[in-house]
């Protein structure tokens, strides 16, 4: 079995946001853009800034159950493809 990935916040990212009801705006420090995330996005980001790394953790942090995982993997590749966090194993 491979091993399992543990994510993190790609150094020098600040993750300055501002939200309201379900939505935030976040910018990259790194890249310069802007995003718009939902809510899910929004906390499970900070989930991985306040330490919470692979899959396990994150579901402690968010209060989910094992069946979240393929929606919570889903969401860290998003966040990844837009240059905020990162894997490794």
């Amino acid at each position: 079995m491979p091993p399992a990935l543990s994510w993190h916040v790609l150094p020098g990212q600040s993750l300055r946001y501002h939200s309201w009801d379900q939505e935030a705006v976040l910018f990259n420090d790194l890249s310069g853009d802007t995003h718009l995330l939902d809510a899910d996005a929004l906390a499970l980001l900070l989930a991985v800034k306040g330490g919470a790394a692979d899959l396990a953790a994150l579901r402690l942090a968010l209060d989910a159950g094992d069946e979240a995982d393929p929606a919570l993997l889903a969401l860290l590749e998003q966040l990844a493809g837009i240059s905020l966090i990162a894997a490794h194993p």
